[in-house]
């Protein structure tokens, strides 16, 4: 099991779309998250009573940039958020990695998550991650991407300083992933880290 993490910009979705293709079985995390504040998502009631009734959107879902902007630089209400919708995120997380496990058991699973570092989640399910990949490019190369996708240089830049720092991301990487280059460059360490983990999923396997 991998962990897969990066701050915005950096490119972690390309990697899992990457390691997806050589046969990896990819989590996206990320949109477990949305769907528990989604509509009838499982966190729905409880982020309503504790941050406003009123950020229940007609389809009976979390108006989620509502949401962010009233946690948002507030740590006391960021943790009660975590607290709420965390656990409903591993709920669904470790039903899903019941299924793959059942499914495929051989697999190479992959979590795509952006808060790796910045939470537990992932860490309290029956399938807890063990190897952690993190993907890294420059400041300034990350800023121009978002950018280029229509994100405003401030809001890019206070997203980023409310995510781990990349030396807090390295501290537990077991492999980094660098993606400040060429598509063809990452393309081949992406190569490289398939092989290494195979590798060690073989020798867990006793292969």
């Amino acid at each position: 099991m991998v962990g897969l993490t990066g701050g915005i910009g950096a490119g972690k979705t390309t990697v899992a779309k990457l390691l997806a293709r050589r046969g990896a079985v990819v989590i996206d995390v990320d949109a477990i998250g949305r769907e528990v504040v989604g509509p009838s998502g499982a966190a729905v009631d409880a982020v309503a009573a504790r941050f406003g009734e009123d950020l229940v959107t007609a389809t009976g879902g979390i108006d989620r940039p509502g949401l962010a902007a009233r946690v948002f630089g507030d740590d006391e209400a960021v943790v009660a958020l975590n607290a709420i919708s965390h656990p409903a995120i591993d709920a669904i997380l470790d039903e899903t990695l019941t299924e793959v496990d059942t499914r495929s058991p051989d697999s190479i699973v992959v979590l795509d998550m952006a808060v790796l570092v910045e939470s537990q989640l992932g860490r309290g399910t029956s399938h807890p991650y063990e190897l952690v990949v993190v993907v890294e490019a420059a400041r300034e190369l990350r800023l121009s991407r978002l950018e280029s996708r229509g994100v405003a240089r401030g809001d890019a830049e206070t997203r980023m300083d409310s995510q781990a720092t990349d030396e807090q991301r390295r501290a537990l990487a077991d492999f980094v992933i660098g993606n400040g280059g060429a598509e063809e460059d990452l393309v081949a360490s992406v190569a490289q880290l398939w092989d290494r983990l195979q590798q060690l999923h073989d020798q867990k396997r006793g292969r």
